[in-house]
């Protein structure tokens, strides 16, 4: 059920999850009315407190302390920031290398900025390789039986695989594939129709249909290989846990060892034009229900092709981190379509 709150109530549970992010301590009254422009009284800030408390945005470690927000009050919060309109990215002085570079080094930059500016766990999600461009395709003889197919992809990606076959291999069939596959496939996405086609275009001779056969295992496994995560900032993340949050990093760390369950909570976002957050028991993951989830997709106009995440404790600075993870998105964004143009 979706709680409604007044423009006040929002304003003081803003105002407290704000400033407990900032100080790390309970939230009183006081504190609210000397530290913010509220303009109400004490005893007002101190019965809107217990309305919230009420409904279960806010909680008290003991009766004299301040207020603290709960995971539902953070969550609440999360949205309000969400529903503002998106100001223009700011720039991270990210150093991107040249679009010709592999997209990995962006990647791993991206990663690195993010960690060291938010003191958080940076992710961020690669390009799926159905995704990319097919930049070159060799196809070379080892040994009078043995051919190795190498697939080129416009983000650096290399697969390569090595075929037996039981007779000898006709050179000249070799040299024809690699010119055949080049000129039908350069600059055609791994996942697109184009790469069926001209596997089984009608036009070929059952002896080239037979070869191509054997070697398509190679552009397979290269649409296949397509989940790669890059993390970063662990050592940040420990520095900013509090004593009582040492237990929700440990599981966290546990949970790296398996990325792919990151990488499936990544995907679950609803609108890839919009960023997106998860907090605490949203996340789903074992190991990850004790902390929140930011993020933006990055990619090209009309189609998203990775995520910019950040992952901190429940206190994180909301705030902050969706400004910083707008922001690499946006400059990901940029290079991708230089990359992908180029192609």
């Amino acid at each position: 059920m979706r709680i409604r709150l007044s423009n006040r109530q929002r304003d003081v549970l803003c105002h407290v999850v704000e400033e407990y992010v900032s100080t790390r301590q309970p939230v009183g009254s006081k504190t609210l009315v000397e530290r913010t422009d509220l303009g109400i009284s004490p005893s007002t800030v101190r019965y809107e407190l217990a309305e919230l408390e009420g409904l279960g945005l806010l909680t008290h470690p003991h009766t004299s302390a301040g207020r603290l927000p709960t995971e539902a009050g953070y969550r609440l919060y999360v949205d309000e920031l969400l529903a503002r309109p998106e100001p223009k990215p700011a720039g991270l002085g990210l150093e991107l290398p040249l679009a010709h570079a592999e997209i990995e080094d962006a990647l791993r930059a991206t990663t690195e900025m993010l960690s060291q500016v938010s003191r958080l766990l940076a992710l961020v999600s690669a390009p799926p390789l159905r995704a990319a461009t097919l930049k070159h395709v060799e196809v070379l003889l080892l040994q009078r039986e043995v051919v190795m197919v190498v697939v080129i992809t416009s983000t650096g990606g290399v697969t390569d695989l090595r075929y037996s076959f039981s007779e000898p291999v006709d050179p000249g069939l070799v040299t024809w594939a690699a010119e055949y596959l080049n000129e039908r496939l350069a600059g055609e996405r791994l996942g697109s129709r184009a790469v069926k086609l001209a596997f089984d275009e009608p036009g070929l001779s059952a002896r080239e249909r037979g070869f191509l056969l054997v070697i398509r295992g190679a552009f397979e496994q290269a649409a296949d290989d397509d989940r790669q995560l890059f993390v970063g900032g662990a050592a940040g993340l420990l520095d900013e846990m509090r004593a009582e949050e040492i237990g929700a990093f440990r599981s966290l760390m546990e949970a790296l060892e398996k990325r792919a369950a990151l990488l499936d909570v990544l995907a679950q976002r609803t609108d890839p034009r919009r960023p997106f957050a998860r907090v605490g028991e949203e996340l789903e993951q074992p190991g990850l229900r004790d902390l929140a989830l930011v993020g933006a997709t990055y990619g090209l106009t009309h189609q998203a092709l990775g995520t910019v995440s950040l992952l901190g404790p429940l206190r994180m600075d909301y705030e902050r981190a969706l400004r910083s993870v707008r922001s690499a998105a946006h400059e990901l964004s940029r290079f991708v379509e230089d990359v992908y143009s180029e192609d």
